[in-house]
């Protein structure tokens, strides 16, 4: 069985306030909602907070410890080989393909590649395979992270998976302009490589969460970061040598797609404005067409006459009409009185 890290940064700690179990008297929810990585400051004695979804680990053993120290010791040999590169005048600053010379660049690279190898060989070799994913949150933003990460390792979408353990930052002791919470979701081996995807994936797809890579427990316990002068890569794996950057991008837009579904899913409908008597609106007068089966002798005793307005063509005939028309009553006028006395 694998046996995580001797660091204390990377083991469950016990009687500690700022840390979570099944064995705890207060619920997951209330927990995270006491304790904001925000709100907690550190005075030395309280660097995280950590959720544990299951039973503790098995003893410690000496396996770790062991690990710690032969991977120190090839790190220290590797930091100065590299040194060594750097100022040895003999070697090319670039490689040439007629002598077959390598760079420095290129020998540096070999060298911490040849370390990593090893750095998994020391780890497999001693079961000390822990590790973890990192996530770094700003502090405006890091209590619903860890609120998320958090209800999903202890009931959520993670507890299906192999993490059983979590941890957050709390503030520095000392106001930090830009800083930034690191989370950590633990792994139990961080080179079964489906084991760390099908956590990624969770992270990713559930929770929309922006990963910054794998890193070994046995790394953090020889002091392995990124400004470590061997060059050596901090982290085990990288994103896009898990998954391809256009997956990563998938599954993230997924999680907010539905996350904005279920916004607008949730919105509260205005029932004043439903309800509301709605404006009368202005009818749009019915244009008058011409009827294609009508004739020129289909007018109405009482039809207006049309009278074409000055300057028409025709000429000004407006006393000839208004005789005209005075002729036609006329003649209306005497139809009408010989139909009564028939």
């Amino acid at each position: 069985m694998s046996t995580c890290s001797m660091e204390s940064n990377d083991v469950f700690p016990q009687e500690y306030p700022y840390a979570w179990s099944p064995a705890s008297s207060m619920s997951i929810q209330d927990f995270v909602s006491k304790y904001r990585p925000s709100m907690v400051q550190n005075d030395g004695t309280k660097p995280w907070i950590w959720v544990r979804k299951g039973p503790p680990l098995s003893d410690r053993t000496t396996k770790g410890n062991v690990a710690a120290k032969e991977a120190s010791e090839l790190l220290q040999k590797v930091t100065e080989r590299v040194e060594e590169i750097k100022n040895d005048s003999s070697i090319p600053v670039r490689s040439s393909k007629k002598t077959g010379a390598k760079s420095k660049k290129e020998l540096r690279e070999q060298e911490q590649a040849d370390a990593t190898v090893q750095l998994k060989d020391i780890s497999q070799k001693h079961g000390y395979v822990c590790g973890k994913w990192l996530i770094f949150a700003p502090s405006d933003k890091v209590d619903a992270i860890w609120a998320s990460v958090a209800n999903s390792l202890v009931s959520g979408p993670l507890s299906s998976t192999a993490t059983s353990t979590a941890k957050v930052a709390t503030l520095p002791q000392h106001e930090t302009p830009g800083y930034q919470h690191v989370i950590c979701v633990y792994i139990p081996d961080v080179y079964d490589r489906d084991s760390v995807v099908e956590v990624m994936k969770v992270l990713l797809r559930r929770h929309g969460i922006n990963l910054s890579g794998v890193k070994s427990d046995l790394y953090t316990s020889i002091g392995l970061d990124s400004k470590h002068p061997s060059g050596v890569p901090s982290t085990v794996w990288k994103n896009t040598a898990l998954l391809p950057d256009s997956e990563i991008k998938e599954l993230k837009d997924a999680y907010f797609a539905e996350l904005t579904s279920a916004k607008i899913a949730a919105k509260p409908i205005d029932r004043k404005e439903e309800n509301a008597p709605r404006k009368p609106g202005h009818r749009k007068r019915k244009a008058e067409t011409d009827d294609p089966f009508s004739s020129d002798n289909d007018q109405g005793d009482n039809a207006k006459l049309q009278i074409p307005p000055h300057g028409s063509a025709g000429g000004d005939n407006t006393a000839e009409q208004a005789q005209e028309n005075k002729n036609s009553k006329a003649s209306i006028s005497k139809t009408k009185k010989s139909k009564l006395s028939s």
